[in-house]
């Protein structure tokens, strides 16, 4: 009978995901799109295949094809009649501020070379497919990183629920070169907790064509590595090798790209209105002493937990503490980056229990970042259902309500993540947890 009402309770979860998902994905199509699209045109928006891909394509072709600087101005213009229909035009007041410049490391260009002869209609069908299933296999990785060993409906519910999400809904329909850099760490970290630092190191290496999803992931575990070097020096020699061989690469083919990256990135951090989560939602000055808060709670923990075995639930639960707070602190606030929130979801999930027989204002805590997590699915399952009913123009008009929790999400996990992980020793608590 216990295992009948497992079994029953699988198939309820998979159908609840199946419902979130289709509700999102439903709510993307015919209420978010539409209006976005529509709300173009009546302010004279140029609007072309708004795909976030199409700068880092763009860029590497004309780079790797035909020995193009992607940060000229030149390709900057051939990458505006791509993405917005035509090149933007600095004498009109109305134009968008986000000037789609190639901003990435030269050696991004490396990681889409296979694709740089194929038309782009094309290359975008592969990377939404291809990051699908890199986003879906990622949350497999977590589960075994944490050491969840949940249920195959369970885990079945939790990939349908990722991809469900308007983190992943956001990042798949725009072609988030985020979502790659997301998986790539997901299979790092599995291949270092099941004694693999070599492989490791190599996707780390790979991981930082978004440099700034990966830098405190890498001061984590450059604390963790100088603590028993001998030990743990594996995945950072492979690191270093491949980091070094990619920079070389960029050099010869591209001299000198490193400052023009550099003021490219300066400039970007203008034109894309870069801010982060804290000072979104507090005055800039509170909102930077709140986030050197953040970055010094995280710190404390690493520096606690920097003798735990890459194989133990401790080690896993800093590494997914920094990917919350990466969210906190990384200098744009992009709904795509809270990808990275997913393993710090999964294990608050695992470890509700212990979280929840603390006090009272820990259950408060506890139970309003489950509210941020849960809004946007319920408020895409509502929207998308009226769209059958109501006049879509109405619907449509109600656009944002998905997204109300969205910014503060990442205060929510991070916080909640940050409070436990400083007030619980993880050795112990953990261990008690799993028992």
């Amino acid at each position: 009978m216990r295992e009948l009402s497992i079994g029953r309770r699988g198939t309820w979860l998979v159908i609840g995901a199946m419902l979130c998902a289709a509700g999102t994905w439903t709510y993307a199509h015919r209420v978010l799109i539409p209006y976005q699209t529509a709300d173009a045109k009546t302010r004279g928006s140029p609007r072309g295949n708004f795909s976030d891909l199409y700068p880092s394509w763009v860029g590497a072709r004309e780079l790797l094809l035909h020995g193009r600087d992607p940060y000229s101005a030149a390709v900057t213009r051939e990458i505006q009649a791509g993405y917005y229909g035509r090149p933007l035009d600095p004498t009109r007041a109305e134009e968008p501020r986000d000037q789609q410049r190639f901003a990435y490391p030269v050696y991004e260009a490396f990681v889409l070379a296979p694709t740089v002869g194929l038309p782009f209609p094309l290359v975008r069908i592969i990377f939404f497919w291809t990051m699908a299933i890199l986003t879906a296999a990622s949350v497999w990785a977590w589960l075994r990183v944490l050491q969840w060993p949940v249920s195959r409906p369970a885990q079945i519910a939790a990939i349908i629920f990722m991809l469900g999400s308007v983190a992943a809904m956001h990042g798949l329909t725009l072609q988030q070169v985020s979502m790659l850099a997301a998986g790539l760490i997901a299979f790092a970290f599995l291949l270092l907790s099941r004694g693999y630092p070599l492989p490791a190191g190599v996707l780390l290496a790979l991981a930082c064509i978004k440099p700034q999803l990966v830098v405190l992931v890498l001061l984590w575990l450059g604390i963790w590595t100088l603590t028993d070097l001998r030990r743990r020096y594996g995945w950072a020699a492979s690191f270093l090798l491949t980091m070094g061989l990619l920079l070389a690469a960029s050099e010869w083919w591209l001299p000198h790209w490193i400052p023009r990256f550099w003021q490219q990135a300066r400039a970007y951090l203008d034109y894309a209105d870069a801010v982060g989560v804290m000072e979104r939602l507090t005055p800039p000055r509170l909102g930077r002493t709140l986030e050197l808060v953040a970055l010094a709670t995280m710190l404390r923990i690493c520096w606690r937990e920097r003798r735990q075995a890459a194989n133990t639930s401790a080690f896993a639960f800093t590494t997914v503490t920094v990917l919350a707070v990466t969210v906190l602190l990384v200098p744009k606030y992009a709904p795509y980056n809270q990808v990275l929130l997913m393993p710090a979801a999964l294990a608050l999930l695992q470890k509700r229990g212990i979280f929840w027989r603390q006090n009272w204002a820990s259950r408060i805590l506890f139970a309003a970042a489950a509210a941020l997590v849960c809004w946007p699915w319920i408020a895409c399952v509502v929207l998308a259902g009226l769209s059958f009913i109501v006049p879509l123009q109405s619907v449509e008009r109600a656009w944002t309500i998905p997204w109300w929790t969205v910014v503060g999400l990442p205060v929510g996990v991070a916080a909640v993540m940050l409070v436990y992980a400083w007030r619980l020793p993880f050795a112990a608590s953990l261990e008690v947890g799993r028992s």
